[in-house]
């Protein structure tokens, strides 16, 4: 069935969820749902439908347009493989910049692991983390290693909850290393996943230096929400400024 005949198919909050979602480039299921005067699930549904459909991509909490925003979840170790050289190097120009002994928040994320894989050839950091799988790319016999947070959500490893939040508040590091999804033409750094921004922000506070690590493929992109404007940031490394 083409495009048009499923868009025939829909009923009137179908019609006009595809209809926000393309005019505004994403939607989230909590908006449409106070929008509708409908319950939450009944959103969720009808944004399952329109992905099985083909006419829109669904992600955590939301939808986005197919093909002009990134809004498609991948899976951890689809990213793994994706632009694995320029990750590397980031991983190599914010290795370093850290000076011996530094204290440092790794944010969740591939580069974050293979930074942090790269940071092992310099012991003696002091590590603050939500990634398990930063964690795990560490070497506990030459860092000082600390999880935060309890909750382990999806493939990539990261924990969520309060506790995080808490932790960061009475933290002074010098530095965070801090991931992203996008970086759009306006200079905004941008993700996708909500409770993961929420700790960027904390973290970003808690620094005294804060340092973007992104591939170049991550500019010009756009997501869900803004969390930072790339001039709040001390460095941004992507591996290819000098």
């Amino acid at each position: 069935m083409n495009k048009d005949a499923q868009r025939a198919q829909l009923n009137t909050r179908q019609s006009e969820i595809l209809s926000r979602t393309e005019a505004s480039g994403f939607v989230t299921i909590e908006g449409l749902a106070e929008e509708f005067g409908v319950s939450a699930q009944t959103v969720r549904r009808d944004i399952i439908l329109l992905s099985e459909a083909g006419l829109l991509q669904r992600f955590h909490g939301g939808a986005g347009v197919i093909g002009s925003t990134e809004t498609l979840r991948l899976d951890h170790q689809h990213k793994r493989n994706m632009a694995v050289d320029e990750k590397q190097r980031v991983a190599e120009a914010a290795v370093a910049l850290l000076p011996d002994g530094a204290s440092i928040f790794f944010d969740v994320g591939t580069t974050s692991e293979i930074t942090a894989s790269a940071l092992n050839r310099r012991p003696g950091f002091r590590i603050f983390t939500n990634s398990m799988r930063v964690a795990l790319a560490l070497d506990p016999a030459h860092h000082d290693v600390n999880v935060l947070g309890r909750k382990v959500e999806g493939r990539d490893g990261s924990l969520v909850g309060e506790e995080i939040m808490l932790s960061l508040a009475a933290l002074r590091v010098d530095f965070a290393l801090i991931g992203c999804s996008a970086v759009d033409k306006d200079g905004r750094v941008m993700d996708f996943d909500l409770s993961k921004i929420a700790v960027k922000k904390a973290a970003m506070a808690a620094a005294r230096q804060k340092f973007l690590i992104a591939a170049p493929s991550k500019f010009g992109r756009s997501a869900l929400s803004a969390f930072a404007d790339i001039s709040d940031f001390d460095a941004v490394i992507d591996g290819q400024s000098s």
